[in-house]
């Protein structure tokens, strides 16, 4: 069985708008422990979409593959346990 990854994002840095190499994809609003509930959201057909939580505006560009412009809005599991 294949392994099937969702990426997180995150706004931290409060930017306006955050380019992602994914079209299905968490938002977590800001790193833990001030985030909010992890959201999925799917694209679809389309190439932007925004948090209902945090109103973060998110458009795709495939030219990323899974990562973000900018780099730190990728969120990362493992961050989250290294405390």
């Amino acid at each position: 069985m294949a392994q099937h990854y969702t990426p997180h994002f995150h706004n931290q840095p409060g930017v306006a708008q955050i380019r992602i190499g994914a079209k299905e994809f968490m938002c977590i609003g800001a790193l833990p422990p001030f985030d909010h509930p992890h959201v999925y959201l799917d694209m679809g057909a389309g190439s932007e979409a925004i948090c209902p939580y945090c109103s973060t505006h998110y458009v795709y560009d495939a030219a990323l593959r899974g990562g973000a412009d900018p780099a730190e809005c990728v969120y990362r599991i493992s961050e989250d346990t290294a405390a």
